[in-house]
């Protein structure tokens, strides 16, 4: 299988704050990873490396076949392969759902209209959208607007989705709709890590499940890992239900 992530020996730190100290993992190509710990563990700030959105100060990062650790990586190009869906939503409110899916690849990729609203409605009916299209935001519940932030970064093709604590801010009705469009888009193949904290989808969607403490990866296995923890840091961590 083809790596599309590969962090060696990755740090970063805010001031003289250390957060990461010393991240090693790898993303295949079609595998889903799961990043799980308590709050300030260096889940989020992993994953916001891989985007670009922060820089990393020591070890090597490849993301899609990029090096990250070099400098003067294109970070447009990069965030065209590389898609994230934050806790919040994010859509422009006096935009219609359909205009928010449409809007980067007609703006970034020079997409017509046609042929954008075209892929939109696609988009929109894999995450079970599609008769909301002309719908406004405001219009939405906050599950369909966050399956209209995963459409949106959907539009534009990309190679690996990350998923930042998506349905932290969502009632659990509402957070099984977003899962199970995620859930969907594994079967389907696509390539994603995300940071979650529901352990019962991670257990059951995640090819690997990494487990993050004091800003390194602590264990690591697939789904029996949180059946079976092998250290007192994530036994402690199962049982407390977070």
């Amino acid at each position: 299988m083809n790596e599309i992530v590969r962090f060696d020996n990755v740090r970063k730190s805010y001031g003289d704050v250390p957060i990461l100290k010393g991240v090693n993992f790898s993303v295949n190509c079609g595998e889903v990873v799961a990043l799980i710990g308590r709050s300030g563990s260096g889940k989020t700030t992993a994953l916001r490396c891989i985007n670009g959105l922060e820089d990393i100060q020591g070890g090597e990062l490849h993301v899609c076949g990029r090096a990250m650790h070099g400098g003067g990586v294109d970070l447009l190009a990069l965030r065209q392969e590389v898609g994230i869906v934050f806790q919040s939503y994010n859509l422009f409110p006096h935009l219609t759902v359909l205009q928010n899916v449409t809007l980067a690849p007609r703006k970034v990729k020079g997409v017509a209209r046609h042929e954008a609203e075209e892929l939109g409605m696609q988009m929109l009916e894999k995450v079970g959208l599609q008769e909301r299209a002309h719908y406004y935001p405001e219009q939405l519940s906050g599950g369909q607007q966050q399956r209209a932030a995963i459409a949106r970064s959907l539009a534009m093709k990309p190679k690996l989705m990350l998923f930042d604590e998506v349905t932290s801010a969502l009632d659990p009705e509402l957070t099984g709709e977003v899962l199970r469009v995620i859930e969907g888009l594994a079967q389907d193949g696509m390539t994603m890590v995300l940071v979650t904290h529901e352990m019962a989808f991670a257990r059951s969607v995640a090819d690997q499940i990494l487990f993050m403490n004091q800003g390194v990866v602590w264990e690591q296995g697939d789904g029996s890992l949180l059946q079976q923890p092998r250290t007192a840091e994530l036994q402690q961590f199962v049982s407390s239900g977070l």
